[in-house]
């Protein structure tokens, strides 16, 4: 019999939907799509941007899915949780939106040299019917962190909330 080595697998954190207070309720449907991200920021790994500007993954934690697809979840659940549009659903489920909701992430990660996690994603409220970009945003926060799993994604998480709130606040008064 053969044995093998094998380390243990990696802690998985999480990124919680922003807690808001409920508002009336909107009109309409907005789609949130799938934010985009260069391919370092597209997996389930937790970026650390190192003291030299290099760039390395957190080890022995990862996301519990790739954080497009986990960024676009907690958004549409915000938006749900918040009531502040009519309804919320992502591209796919037949649905015929008022309003599409494009995210890119540009900054997702844990900075050495400054000993933050630092989060900058821009957004553009497009309308479906014509193709044209309603609004545009860019949206960032940040805060201490720690560079090791738990202290680092509790920190990404805090700055995400606050960062989704924000969107959800902009949002609903344009879509």
């Amino acid at each position: 019999m053969l044995a093998g080595c094998s380390s243990p697998p990696p802690a998985t954190f999480d990124i919680s939907a922003a807690a808001m207070p409920r508002s009336g309720g909107g009109r309409g449907l907005l789609v949130v799509a799938e934010p985009v991200a260069i391919s370092l920021l597209d997996s389930d790994r937790i970026v650390v941007r190192t003291q030299d500007n290099g760039v390395a993954y957190l080890k022995g934690a990862q996301w519990p899915q790739r954080l497009p697809s986990l960024l676009q979840a907690r958004l549409i659940q915000s938006f749900e949780n918040a009531r502040r549009v009519g309804s919320v659903g992502r591209p796919g489920e037949r649905l015929v939106p008022t309003n599409i909701l494009n995210v890119e992430i540009r900054t997702f990660e844990v900075q050495e040299a400054t000993g933050e996690a630092v989060i900058e994603l821009t957004v553009k409220i497009v309308n479906d019917r014509t193709g044209r970009i309603t609004a545009a945003q860019m949206f960032a926060g940040r805060a201490p962190s720690a560079i090791d799993g738990p202290a680092a994604a509790q920190a990404l998480n805090g700055v995400a909330q606050g960062v989704m709130a924000n969107i959800v606040q902009w949002t609903s008064g344009r879509a």
